[in-house]
């Protein structure tokens, strides 16, 4: 069971591991160690996944899903499967934690007299400081 929060928990049948072969540097290992792990997570149609959060994440990490609606997640930081399974999980956690919380609706806010009065004054200066560089023929 991945758990995100108290009402987000995503069980791990939901979750696709396959485990391939990873790039780069390694010695005589690198060839025949397949320990890159891909998660692939269909989020679009997950049942454990609140509404809100679903359109949230869709939004938020829509250039990381799929076509079919999937979240696909590849890590090779580490050496062994185990640890890279768990660094999918991890990144997974963290973008669900993300977007999990509604965002706050933004107030509008007046700008006070002073503040006004001050930027105008400032104004007036910088204008006048202008003016006063022409030359006048």
């Amino acid at each position: 069971m991945l758990v995100v929060s108290d009402t987000i928990r995503i069980p791990l049948r939901e979750i696709a591991f396959r485990f391939v072969r990873s790039s780069g540097p390694g010695g005589q290992g690198v060839n025949k160690v397949s320990s890159k792990a891909v998660l692939r997570w269909a989020a679009a149609a997950s049942p454990s996944l609140p509404e809100d959060v679903r359109s949230r994440f869709l939004r938020r990490f829509g250039s990381r899903v799929t076509a079919a609606g999937e979240v696909v997640l590849a890590c090779d930081r580490h050496r062994d499967r185990g640890r890279n399974r768990g660094d999918c999980l991890e990144r997974l956690r963290g973008m669900l934690a993300e977007v999990a919380a509604a965002p706050k609706p933004r107030r509008r806010t007046r700008a006070s007299r002073g503040s006004i009065e001050r930027r105008l004054e400032s104004k007036r200066i910088r204008a006048e400081r202008k003016r006063l560089r022409t030359r006048v023929d």
